[in-house]
């Protein structure tokens, strides 16, 4: 544990579960890069296109904060930006006035559950118990692993569940967290908005280390344009963690990605309508089932899709 009393930057480091659709290297790379022109047939990119925005406040490890006067579990919760059931469950509070001045709590580095892992355990049944994502799991970055290709944990380790939510509890938390599903988007080809790429159950929403959001469907339906524009990647160019993906360069700024297909019906230089299909939804690279993982950005700043999405 690191010891740092009002400020904030930790998370929880660990492992995961067995199952991984494709192998793929243990290299960092930039998986919005674009190809050669040998595979790509048009595209343009400028070298900060790509740029991040990562908050301040991103924290690796556990951290101990210390009870100041005035301190309730809200105004820690707000300070730390995690839900006040995730200080209840990490320090086994019984209510909400269960804390006084000079007390070391544990806050985690996100929203969600710390797991420690015992034999048996894989990512599917910690995200099962908890009611979460195993593809949740796997993203959190600080968690690592025994095995990288098939996210195979350790006993004894402990893994971060982001938003997880401990079986049989009443929230504390005023909203309680519902799992939303998308609207179908039907096949349109007027432009100037983004449509849904894909039908089904959102399981991972936007964050600092998730930029975008994971839909889920175990029929695999197809994946559609979210507006029109240019192909600039499609396929597995780097052999990594997104699979097999398309890239979409709309031409006034923004670019989205789709990632995880299990088939590609486009090629790199392909103009598409807004609700042409892509490809097929899959579970290829770092992924523990079928999703598409789904990204917008504009001038290289990733945006929440949620914020632009019809």
């Amino acid at each position: 544990l690191i010891h740092t009393g009002m400020a904030g930057l930790a998370a929880v480091g660990m492992m995961i579960a067995p199952v991984i659709a494709q192998e793929f290297p243990g290299r960092s790379v930039d998986p919005w890069e674009i190809p050669s022109s040998s595979t790509v047939l048009s595209a343009t990119t400028e070298a900060n296109e790509t740029s991040t925005l990562v908050s301040d406040k991103v924290r690796d490890q556990v951290e101990e904060y210390i009870v100041q006067e005035g301190d309730t579990v809200s105004t820690i919760s707000d300070k730390f930006d995690i839900s006040i059931d995730t200080i209840r469950w990490q320090n086994n509070l019984k209510s909400q006035d269960a804390i006084k001045v000079g007390q070391v709590l544990e806050i985690l580095p996100v929203t969600g559950i710390s797991h420690k892992v015992q034999k048996g355990d894989t990512v599917y049944s910690i995200a099962k118990k908890y009611d979460t994502s195993a593809q949740a799991v796997v993203d959190f970055p600080y968690n690592t692993f025994v095995n990288d290709e098939t996210f195979e944990l350790a006993i004894g380790q402990n893994v971060v569940v982001p938003d997880g939510v401990k079986p049989a509890e009443i929230l504390w938390s005023p909203i309680a967290r519902v799992r939303k599903v998308t609207p179908n988007a039907g096949t349109v080809v007027a432009s100037g908005a983004f449509v849904w790429p894909a039908g089904g159950t959102i399981t991972q929403g936007f964050s600092w280390y998730h930029k975008g959001i994971d839909i889920a469907n175990n029929g695999a339906p197809a994946i559609l344009a979210a507006d029109a524009g240019r192909v600039v990647v499609a396929g597995w160019p780097d052999g990594y963690g997104f699979g097999n993906r398309v890239i979409i360069d709309h031409g006034n700024g923004f670019r989205t990605l789709y990632a995880h297909l299990s088939q590609i019906w486009v090629v790199p230089g392909q103009t598409v309508n807004r609700g042409d299909a892509l490809g097929k939804m899959g579970s290829t690279g770092r992924s523990t089932g079928i999703h598409l993982h789904f990204e917008v950005l504009q001038n290289g700043v990733y945006l929440n899709p949620l914020n632009v999405l019809r």
